[in-house]
């Protein structure tokens, strides 16, 4: 049976439906797709690790035994900082694929970066890919999105006590 889709002249691993594929079977990107505990259960485990490195640094600068309480917040806040660079990447990477599904032309390269071509996509699979958009990827970016407005809260929270705290520390 033949398919009534013209040709696609775009080379399969640069087709916006196989960047998607491959990020759904990515080990990294699968990330974000997965139910809620095995979603914030790596976020967690980065954080764990993350203190290896903000720990000895927090505790260089506030004394656990002088300014526990310092020392903790800014242990906790340092290290944010990888599980946030990997909610980054994996934004992009997923942004990236969206913007590839919803637009109606493809740009691509043939043989190399020099001869770069654009494929304008049929109504039928820019009806498709944009179907994709709305039901698979774009819950994906509501979740990304509020884990980022998540730390955002924390990190303002963060700032809220670390002047309660140092104030009073400046007290005694």
């Amino acid at each position: 049976m033949k398919s009534s889709l013209p040709v696609c002249p775009v080379p399969s691993e640069q087709q916006p439906i196989n960047e998607f594929q491959d990020l759904q079977e990515s080990w990294f990107f699968r990330w974000a797709t997965l139910d809620l505990w095995h979603y914030i259960k790596p976020i967690l485990i980065l954080w764990s690790l993350s203190w290896a490195v903000s720990g000895p640094v927090a505790a260089v600068s506030f004394p656990p035994a002088k300014y526990p309480a310092l020392f903790a917040l800014s242990a906790a806040v340092g290290a944010c900082v990888i599980p946030l660079l990997a909610l980054v990447r994996l934004t992009l990477g997923w942004w990236y694929v969206r913007d590839r599904l919803s637009k109606e032309t493809v740009f691509y390269e043939e043989s190399g970066w020099y001869d770069g071509q654009t494929w304008t996509k049929p109504e039928e699979v820019l009806q498709r890919d944009r179907l994709i958009v709305s039901y698979q990827i774009q819950p994906i970016m509501k979740r990304l999105w509020r884990t980022f407005a998540i730390f955002g809260l924390l990190l303002v929270l963060s700032s809220i006590i670390w002047g309660i705290l140092s104030h009073r520390s400046s007290l005694t």
